[in-house]
Parts: C-alpha cells; structure tokens; sequence
C-alpha cells in the first residue's frame, strides 16, 4: 500500500487555527480539507484511482468547495475574523 506518512496525517499542521492574515487561513483551510481526506482515505493510489471521476464531476468540485468554506469559516472564527 502506498500510504501517507503519519506526519502527512497531523488533523490540524502546528495544532493551531491561529493565522496572520486572512491569505494564511485560507491556506490553511485547504490544508486542512487535504488532511481530511488523507486521514479518511491514506492509500495514497486508491486515492488517485478516483480523482479522474471526480475532478471532472462538477457536483464533486462544489462538495470539495464546500469543506473548504467551512474551514475557513471555522478558522476566521477562531481569529477572531482578523479584527482587533
């Protein structure tokens, strides 16, 4: 099996939503829908055996767009929406 390393696997990278800038947690809120998968599926080939189905399945896209929102809602929860 070609698996993600376990340091690929880390839920949330530095165990912080804390970021400067709105850039950084957008950055940061596709980190961590990449973690999600990878923690949900780690065989790295099984993983790529379906992104021809679903990389050009606009349904797909949108659900992949979606999680990523609702991370990045989460982390500009967390900073507080990057107000002082």
């Amino acid at each position: 099996m070609n698996r993600v390393t376990d340091e690929d696997l880390v839920l949330i990278p530095g165990n912080s939503l804390i970021t400067k800038t709105p850039a950084e947690g957008r950055a940061l809120a596709l980190t961590l829908a990449r973690h999600t998968i990878h923690n949900i599926q780690p065989d790295l080939d099984v993983l790529k055996s379906g992104r021809l189905n679903y990389s050009t399945a606009p349904d797909s896209l949108l659900h992949a767009a979606q999680v990523v929102a609702l991370e990045f809602r989460t982390i500009a929860a967390a900073n507080n929406y990057w107000r002082d």
